[in-house]
């Protein structure tokens, strides 16, 4: 009982290291069954996160479910000789990712549940530069994180106000606010799809069981009825 309640003692305040009280996440507005959204945040997954992060529990071929086609997927998102039923994995050696990032990425196959939608949205626009680190990088959700700002060509550069702990953009990018935040947004809204595929069609599943249920309760009511009408 005391290894139990040290143990949890110990993740308790584990969570604690990564977790900021002073930061309020922003809510994203997560729209599954919005398959243009859907198809902008695999093109910007696949261009700008696929080269360090695999998503082995994703296949290619599960991208025609959000209206791609075949040949737009062979076209433009398989790269390195990869077939369309293939698993979305990286090419990079594991010990080479050590070795340059001082630790391998993560698989971003089921973030969106472990971390949470509004976590991946806010770590995407937490990004600031840091001089002090190597990388040249750091992040206001996930402090010294090892991933460098990937998409600060389309953000910019921000810089932290150590006193307010607030961000500000001190070199502008390719995107305004606006802009790239639709970028993020439809990015989160595509990892939140990739960590349950098949989540649309078990709630469509789902409606019909609970329409079936229904429709079997009121024939069975009615032959009971039926059954009792001569019995007083």
């Amino acid at each position: 009982m005391k290894k139990i309640i040290i143990l949890i003692l110990i993740l308790s305040h584990s969570s604690f290291i990564f977790a900021d009280d002073k930061i309020i996440f922003e809510k994203v507005p997560i729209d599954l069954t919005n398959k243009s959204s859907l198809q902008k945040g695999a093109k910007t997954f696949i261009n700008y996160c696929l080269n360090c992060h695999s998503a082995k529990y994703m296949r290619y071929n599960k991208l025609l479910d959000i209206g791609l086609s075949k040949k737009n997927i062979e076209e433009n998102l398989l790269f390195t000789g990869k077939k369309i039923g293939d698993p979305m994995e990286i090419s990079m050696p594991v010990k080479e990712s050590k070795k340059w990032f001082g630790a391998s990425p993560p698989d971003l196959s089921l973030v969106a549940r472990s971390r949470g939608s509004d976590w991946i949205y806010n770590y995407m626009k937490g990004f600031y530069r840091d001089s002090s680190r190597k990388i040249g990088w750091n992040n206001l959700v996930y402090v010294n994180t090892a991933m460098p700002h990937i998409l600060w060509e389309l953000q910019g550069e921000q810089e932290l106000n150590e006193k307010t702990g607030k961000l500000s953009l001190i070199k502008p990018g390719k995107l305004n606010q606006k802009e790239y935040d639709a970028v993020i947004t439809d990015l989160t809204n595509y990892i939140t799809y990739m960590s349950e595929p098949d989540q649309l069609k078990r709630k469509k599943m789902g409606i019909y069981v609970v329409g079936f249920l229904f429709l079997l309760l009121f024939l069975v009511v009615k032959l009971k009825q039926e059954f009792w009408k001569d019995i007083k």
